[in-house]
């Protein structure tokens, strides 16, 4: 695929976006989710190369390519290594999966109600590397775990900031602001960030697009105008802790929004599984998610 058909395969695509990112702070709780143990690997690259193991599992098991997954993001790591014999990138476009990558550095410290992202000094080396690879797009993440008008301002202005280096870079950026569903004023933090994304999105130059990953809001249907402004290429929700039935549940009240799900998606996958198992359960995983995102 090219740019110009994963733009619109990403824009049309009926399906999700899956989330194959953790990072390294992360992945030993998804590999023993996954049935692998901490005494079965010592250090970062056996660490990394167990989940790579899994990821490369998922990705060429053959319901990952029945066209309902429409994207996946994948951390450097997992774009760095191999999947049968291919690049990952190129592996996912064999299958008609467009690749994102992760490019945040991790969360900083909570101020104002909110995470914002660490500085990002490895972006502009990530970013060309990225591109080389042959990713479409990228994927960063902050939180905002309150209703405080002054921090929410500051990490959408954040991410919308970073996001003029990535499309100069020539990369599709997902704009992902989490909002904690934990919180007790979400609602009303959510009003909040609607109106701080919206201002955001009328000020981006026209030609323009990116695309925004949101926790799925405590009232539906809230975000439904934002999948249709211009500069939103598509909409995707994260399951933020929900259960794939719930996220599932929550998601379809919620027109124009898409999953892109990681726990949801991968929960009751294990490596202990026989091929046959494994293709089931990541296949009814698969079918469920994409029904909700339709």
């Amino acid at each position: 695929m090219n740019t110009r058909e994963m733009t619109t395969r990403i824009a049309t695509g009926q399906g999700f976006i899956a989330a194959l990112d953790q990072s390294g702070g992360s992945t030993p709780k998804a590999l023993r989710g996954y049935g692998v143990e901490d005494s079965e690997w010592s250090g970062d690259d056996e660490m990394f190369a167990a989940i790579h193991a899994m990821r490369a599992r998922v990705i060429t098991s053959p319901c990952f390519a029945s066209g309902k997954v429409i994207g996946a993001i994948l951390f450097e790591r997992t774009m760095d290594g191999l999947v049968g014999g291919q690049s990952t990138g190129d592996a996912l476009k064999a299958r008609g999966i467009v690749p994102f990558i992760k490019v945040d550095e991790g969360l900083a410290d909570e101020a104002d109600g909110v995470q914002l992202m660490k500085p990002m000094v490895k972006l502009a080396a990530l970013l060309e590397k990225s591109v080389a690879a042959g990713m479409f797009g990228t994927k960063m993440r902050s939180v905002i775990k309150s209703a405080n008008p002054g921090g929410i301002a500051a990490v959408v202005a954040q991410q919308f900031e970073v996001a003029t280096q990535i499309i100069a870079a020539g990369l599709m950026p997902i704009i992902e602001p989490e909002y904690d569903i934990t919180a007790a004023d979400r609602a009303a933090g959510e009003a909040i960030l609607l109106a701080e994304i919206t201002k955001h999105l009328d000020a981006l130059p026209e030609g323009q697009q990116v695309m925004l990953k949101l926790s799925i809001p405590a009232t539906a249907g809230l975000y439904t105008l934002l999948a249709r402004h211009p500069r939103v290429l598509r909409m995707v929700a994260l399951s933020g802790g929900f259960s794939t039935d719930d996220a599932c549940a929550r998601l379809a009240q919620n027109p124009g929004m898409i999953a892109s799900f990681s726990r949801g998606l991968l929960q009751d996958l294990r490596k202990g599984q026989s091929d046959d198992e494994f293709d089931t359960v990541l296949g009814k995983a698969i079918d469920q998610i994409a029904s909700a995102s339709v």
